[in-house]
């Protein structure tokens, strides 16, 4: 046998280098191309030929998929992990971000069409959640519309989110919705504060003027009983009032201090009649109004008793107190 001479020589070891799994596209095309290179240059060439690229384009600049870093140094090439997307960029083309895979370059491909699939909310209340991971004092910050939709979640896809156990996450979900809770019972308790001062501003002169007419209403519910309110046959109550005493539940709490007192001071008989009651249902609603009439007048004088104290409290040491008070009626 003749051995032949000046044939192919074999590489030496350390010239041989691995090849490197890549994916290439072009830019603005979500057309991918599964290649394997050693290095940039036969990357570059692989490119040229797969994608189609004139050759007349040269240089052919290859940039991440991911945020269009240039790769241009082959221990950088080396150094990414298999699966890196490049995108091939000839002539004077630009980089421009290409959201049909959300930017990733190297991540399963169950995970590619589970991105590429989602929908806006489903976006968003994962970078909620990402917020969450990374700060969890950032709950406070949390509108409640956010605090709502990671309550909604379901568990199981928040804890793979916050690679955290179901039950940690379970109880996480339970501390949103506390928060949650909170607010809301704040904001009612704000409406309710207003409410109150707000009904405090327009009735402020009822207890002035239910002091003076007491004497007055006990005489006149004295004539009354004697049957002297035989002859008030019309009532001074409007029919919004009386609509209320007959179609509302509680229509004590949905009368005005101004019109319980009317209501109380109105002659049994005749708003019997105007109601089409009978005497006991209409002293019993009556009294309802009188009790609920004099409650709010006790809240309005432990108000002003309130803000008595607290004028006592912030005058100066030196400051000599009026010493008058006002005269309790005995009544």
């Amino acid at each position: 046998m003749t051995e032949v001479v000046g044939g192919p020589s074999v590489p030496e070891p350390s010239e041989i280098r691995a090849l490197k799994q890549c994916l290439l596209c072009r830019n603005h095309s979500r057309e991918q191309h599964g290649v394997a290179a050693s290095c940039l240059e036969e990357l570059r060439s692989k490119a040229c030929d797969i994608l189609a690229i004139d050759k007349s384009l040269a240089p052919v600049t290859l940039v991440l998929a991911e945020d269009g870093t240039i790769v241009d140094d082959d221990d950088y090439f080396l150094c990414l992990p298999a699966n890196t997307k490049f995108v091939a960029l000839a002539g004077n083309e630009k980089w421009a971000y290409n959201n049909s895979d959300g930017g990733t370059a190297w991540i399963t491909q169950e995970s590619f069409d589970r991105d590429e699939t989602d929908s806006g909310a489903g976006l968003k209340w994962k970078n909620v959640a990402r917020q969450l991971k990374e700060d969890l004092s950032s709950i406070i910050l949390l509108s409640e519309e956010d605090l709502q939709m990671l309550i909604d979640v379901p568990c199981s896809e928040l804890a793979q989110e916050l690679s955290q156990s179901r039950v940690a996450v379970q109880g996480l979900q339970n501390t949103l919705q506390q928060v949650l809770d909170q607010r809301e019972e704040a904001r009612q308790s704000k409406q309710l504060l207003e409410l109150y001062l707000r009904a405090l501003e327009k009735e402020g002169s009822i207890l002035l003027k239910q002091q003076e007419s007491k004497a007055g209403l006990g005489d006149e519910r004295d004539a009354v009983d004697t049957g002297i309110g035989e002859s008030s046959s019309e009532i001074a109550l409007t029919s919004q009032i009386l609509n209320a005493l007959k179609e509302k539940p509680a229509p004590e709490l949905s009368l005005s201090s101004k019109d319980l007192e009317l209501v109380a001071k109105e002659d049994p008989k005749a708003l019997a009649v105007a109601l089409n009651w009978d005497i006991k249902k209409t002293e019993a609603v009556q009294q309802t109004c009188n009790q609920e009439l004099s409650l709010r007048l006790q809240q309005v004088q432990s108000l002003y008793s309130l803000r008595s104290i607290s004028a006592r409290r912030s005058s100066l040491p030196g400051e000599v107190q009026n010493p008058k008070q006002a005269r309790r009626d005995p009544t």
